[in-house]
């Protein structure tokens, strides 16, 4: 029961999110809106609740399954990504550049951060 309870508190962020964005017409996606509300609430609280924590690790050890969806939709619009295989290939690999070089910009940033508070 506490994995069912646990589940209904994971879906009620995700929701709480998406009304939200809908709410405030914001370009965000409503999951990761929910995310951080999620991320928000876990600070205050320092310690995930039993619940959410049991949810979690059995949505984590059953990852895999959750690809299975998105295999079926790639099945399902073959026609099409082959189509716009180009524009897929392109938006994937500068996509991932700019998280590279992002990620590469803000880890340095931190670095730098954390070396000025050691030596403070």
């Amino acid at each position: 029961m506490k994995m069912v309870a646990g589940i209904i508190i994971l879906v009620l962020y995700h929701q709480m999110g998406e009304l939200m964005m809908n709410w405030l017409e914001w370009p965000i996606p409503g999951g990761v809106f929910g995310m951080l509300m999620m991320f928000i609430t876990l600070l205050i609280m320092k310690k995930p609740p039993q619940v959410i924590g049991q949810s979690s690790e059995f949505l984590l050890r059953h990852l895999a399954f959750l690809f299975v969806p998105a295999g079926v939709g790639i099945m399902l619009l073959f026609d099409l990504i082959k189509q716009e295989w180009l524009a897929m290939l392109v938006s994937m690999v500068l996509s991932t550049f700019i998280s590279l070089g992002f990620v590469a910009w803000l880890m340095q940033k931190l670095i730098k951060l954390q070396t000025l508070k050691n030596h403070e």
